[in-house]
């Protein structure tokens, strides 16, 4: 159990290192530009994956959301419901997000993997094979769920990487 504990610590400590690194250096402005306005922006980006994480990991540990239970959701001040996390949001809603202070990112998805070590630290094999989500076929167990959301960090991440290619060649 340790070596599998260690392993999913390692797969979302690169997420933990790629969140700052996609950040650092960028402008609130150049955080929130989109190559057209069907695009995400790498602050979306980076908030919705962080959100998702937070909620999807908070549920499966028993625990309350860092968003709600640090209220990062009154840091942020954005115009959606507290319980948003981005997923089906439009493009205008897309839009709508605001950010003064770039740091609020790099802090939020920090305390968010803070959570997700707690959340690891606690797997037992039994709770790993438990099937939380009959919605699916086959039924969803925890295990695959935990796979699911550093999957989703993960193509998340590369998107804001990408973005953020596209911004500093701008520059030039």
């Amino acid at each position: 159990m340790a070596q599998l504990q260690q392993m999913l610590l390692d797969g979302y400590g690169r997420i933990g290192e790629g969140v700052p690194a996609v950040i650092e250096g960028l402008s609130v402005e150049e955080l929130l530009w989109r190559p057209d306005a069907q695009a995400n922006h790498i602050a979306w980006l980076v908030w919705h994956l962080a959100r998702q994480q937070d909620d999807q990991l908070a549920h499966l540990g028993g625990l309350p959301s860092r968003w709600l239970d640090h209220d990062w959701v009154s840091r942020f001040d954005l115009p959606y419901p507290r319980d948003a996390h981005g997923y089906g949001m439009s493009d205008s809603e897309v839009g709508a997000f605001r950010l003064d202070d770039p740091s609020l990112l790099t802090a939020y998805h920090a305390d968010v993997h803070d959570l997700t070590a707690q959340v690891i630290a606690s797997l037992t094999p039994v709770w790993l094979d438990e099937v939380i989500d009959r919605n699916w076929d086959p039924p969803v167990t925890a295990g695959v769920r935990i796979v699911s959301i550093v999957d989703d960090a993960a193509k998340h991440l590369g998107q804001a990487e990408y973005l953020r290619g596209l911004v500093v060649r701008r520059r030039s």
